[in-house]
């Protein structure tokens, strides 16, 4: 058997003789380096740099109404037990002079998701990255998610889930803005096609 080209294979090949498995045998053989491949893709987050993201598609418009993008899919890992956790992200500013495109948030919030990662700090990074570039009068964040340590382990309560926000500006000051979030937050589209 060859060197590991990674040395994560060679933590993983000696975790799984640990476990009492047999790295060698059929079937694991080649789990040391796919998992290692699998663990360096749900962690790229961390040399990615998160004002690159919207700095390159921020556009300047007279708009003031509320910006949302709603229902972004994102997959974590807990940084606790490194088990996933997945669910949607909802995101809402309120322009001051500029917005960015609209596909630069999904994108923020896969870059912030594929780092070992808490619900909680996902949230605020999220809406403190935003507030940082686009300066918008206010920003609101809304995480769901699923977390399979909790299903999987420990509590073991397999209909539970976790809600976390981020409000910030006119979303912290104002009921009537936040109000306004988390009713168009709550209506699921049934499809455009």
């Amino acid at each position: 058997m060859s060197a590991p080209d990674d040395p994560i294979e060679g933590l993983v090949s000696r975790m799984l003789k640990e476990l009492g498995e047999d790295p060698s045998r059929d079937g694991l053989e080649r789990t040391p380096m796919r998992v290692a491949r699998a663990l360096r893709f749900l962690t790229s987050g961390h040399s990615e740099d998160p004002r690159a993201i919207l700095n390159d598609a921020l556009f300047e418009v007279s708009y003031d109404e509320m910006v949302l993008v709603k229902d972004i899919d994102f997959y974590s890992l807990c940084e606790h037990h490194m088990l996933p956790f997945f669910g949607r992200a909802h995101i809402a500013y309120l322009p001051n002079g500029k917005v960015v495109g609209l596909s630069k948030l999904p994108r923020l919030v896969d870059m912030f998701a594929r780092r070992l990662q808490v619900q909680e700090r996902l949230t605020t990074e999220i809406a403190e990255v935003i507030e940082s570039v686009l300066q918008p009068r206010g920003v609101g964040i809304v995480i769901e998610a699923i977390h399979l340590c909790m299903k999987m382990r420990g509590v073991e309560k397999q209909n539970s889930f976790a809600i976390t926000s981020s409000m910030r500006g006119s979303f912290s000051t104002d009921s009537k803005t936040r109000s306004e979030f988390m009713e168009l937050i709550r209506h699921r589209k049934e499809s455009f096609a």
